[in-house]
């Protein structure tokens, strides 16, 4: 008896191997991406592609263990997640508010430090973030807020004038 029970783990293990989630990879110029419309200095965008890009764009760079199940299944979760969150490849198609309402939830992402995600972190070390890696995403994401509310007429907090 225990044999089967063996076996039969043994053989739904190899079986579900063969259901591959759908990889998050585009190819091409994405025309809704955040940077087709606001300026993204470059230490800004490589912050972005080591830390964030891999959850919030269109294009993922999976690790060679997203094609063993259940992990694949996992991070698949986790990029459908985090892309519906914020997904900086089509960040211009939302509206000026709610474009402005992203970038407020990335700096708060980055003064509570709960973004990227330890899970995340924990396996890709490049990706986490020092205090002047943080300060300069802060500073990009009020910058760029300060442009779409010129664009919108928003009217500015008092802590967002500082």
């Amino acid at each position: 008896m225990k044999r089967k029970i063996i076996f039969a783990v043994i053989a739904i293990i190899f079986l579900v191997q063969f259901i591959q989630p759908k990889k998050n990879i585009a190819l091409g110029i994405q025309p809704n991406a955040i940077t087709t419309k606001y300026a993204v200095p470059a230490e800004v965008d490589k912050i972005l592609t080591v830390a964030c890009k891999d959850c919030h764009s269109n294009n993922t760079v999976y690790p060679w263990y997203s094609n063993i199940q259940p992990l694949g299944w996992w991070l698949s979760y986790h990029v459908n997640d985090g892309k519906e969150h914020l997904n900086l490849d089509e960040f211009t198609t939302n509206t000026l508010k709610r474009q402005d309402h992203k970038l407020e939830e990335l700096v708060e992402s980055q003064e509570d430090q709960w973004m990227p995600l330890d899970s995340y972190t924990w396996i890709h070390k490049g990706a986490r973030l020092s205090d002047a890696d943080r300060k300069l995403l802060i500073n990009w994401a009020n910058n760029t807020r300060r442009t779409i509310k010129a664009q919108s007429g928003f009217m500015l907090s008092p802590k967002e004038e500082d």
